[in-house]
């Protein structure tokens, strides 16, 4: 196991990732008009409002932003309280007959995902929802895949991801590094 940090995207290449990942999502949207950005906290609505800014360069039309917070959704923590009244630390974004775009930094497990479609469930009844993560390192533990990907890593159960954002870390870029149980999500 290695002990130092790994630099698998610097601020160029992550600024790459994300210009292609916008294309994408147009393309499958077909009309900006129907997109819905919901990001995931706290680094997915960074990623969120990156892509929007991004839509808008490219098509001259921004799509709505949310912000949601999955903790009581999450089956893998307990829960205080047997169900979530609504949908607990979001900013509303309207996904009714729209296409619900959820957008996180790194997909695993796949359950803070699952959480993210419960939530979005409780917001109203879009036609599809779309999944957009930065990162993906694979290892699901349920069937989960997404749509659009910035980078696929390979990574091994002892080895953190970590997406380094300049709105919330003063950098950008994604590193690798030895896990840490102290620093789980």
């Amino acid at each position: 196991m290695t002990t130092e940090k790994q630099l698998l995207l610097g601020k160029d290449d992550l600024a790459k990732a994300m210009t292609r990942m916008a294309h994408e999502l147009i393309e499958k949207a077909g009309k900006v008009d129907d997109l819905a950005l919901i990001g995931i906290r706290s680094r997915g609505v960074h990623i969120a409002r990156r892509l929007a800014r991004k839509i808008e360069e490219l098509t001259k039309q921004t799509p709505p932003v949310g912000i949601i917070d999955v903790t009581l959704f999450r089956d893998d923590r307990p829960r205080d309280q047997t169900s979530a009244p609504a949908v607990a630390g979001e900013i509303s974004v309207t996904v009714e007959n729209k296409i619900a775009v959820l957008v996180d930094d790194v997909i695993f497990r796949g359950r803070t995902i699952r959480a993210a479609m419960e939530a979005v469930e409780r917001l109203g009844h879009s036609n599809r929802i779309l999944l957009v993560v930065l990162i993906d390192r694979g290892s699901r533990e349920l069937p989960i895949r997404a749509d659009i990907i910035g980078r696929n890593v390979e990574a091994s159960d002892t080895q953190r991801v970590n997406v380094l954002l300049e709105e919330s870390d003063g950098i950008d870029q994604v590193v690798v590094t030895p896990w840490d149980s102290r620093n789980v999500n």
